[in-house]
């Protein structure tokens, strides 16, 4: 199947607040022959978003925010939740990777963060939602970070957390991260981090690193 195969009839926004859901009215082609009837469908229109797993390979450790979340809350899960560094991808927006560094400098404090790796595109919720994710993993110095941080005019309060990969992976595999990018970007580092650690150690070894005054 193609694109060709999709016949959108009608659409509509129904909601506008800080995220939009649009109403559709549409058919769609079938393996077996012909089309659908027309039918409906709400989608979530989410947009794009960014990413960054914070990998310092000197201290192997990664650096994530744990910051207040609604939607565990109503399901039964912590409120308060441990991520990756990720935001939303507005309008005028630079290129990927400047969004994942403005996001690193406004809910780490992270300001020199250093060479960035994609890692991977997904949908959350493909079938209900727009939303699509850039994932990359990024070089930090884990000794400069700490501390709270977040815009206050987006009612953002993080907390910075430093762990080693070890206890990284063990709360994720326990369960306690439940944060979809997060686990998506520790698996990935769990299968690149020796081929990470090697590339990044060469590539420091040829940078002249000026002395601090």
């Amino acid at each position: 199947m193609n694109d060709a195969g999709v016949d959108i009839i009608n659409r509509e926004t129904v909601y506008r607040g800080f995220f939009r859901v649009d109403k559709f009215r549409l058919r769609h082609r079938l393996y077996a022959g012909g089309w659908t009837t027309p039918m409906e469908r709400e989608i979530f229109e989410r947009g794009r978003a960014v990413g960054v797993l914070l990998y310092d390979p000197a201290a192997d450790a990664v650096v994530l925010v744990e910051q207040f979340r609604l939607a565990p809350h109503l399901v039964g899960l912590p409120a308060w939740q441990a991520e990756i560094v990720a935001g939303i991808v507005s309008p005028g927006d630079d290129a990927d990777e400047a969004v994942a560094r403005r996001e690193a400098r406004e809910e780490a404090g992270i300001i020199d963060l250093g060479a960035l790796l994609p890692i991977h595109r997904f949908m959350p919720s493909s079938g209900g939602s727009s939303e699509l994710v850039s994932l990359y993993c990024g070089h930090v110095d884990s000794a400069r970070a700490g501390g709270h941080h977040g815009l206050p005019e987006e009612h953002e309060d993080t907390k910075v957390l430093v762990l080693r990969y070890r206890a990284a992976m063990q709360r994720m595999r326990s369960g306690a991260i439940t944060n979809a990018a997060t686990i998506i970007a520790l698996y990935w580092l769990a299968a690149n981090r020796v081929r990470l650690k090697r590339e990044w150690r060469e590539h420091a070894a040829t940078v002249k690193v000026e002395p601090r005054e």
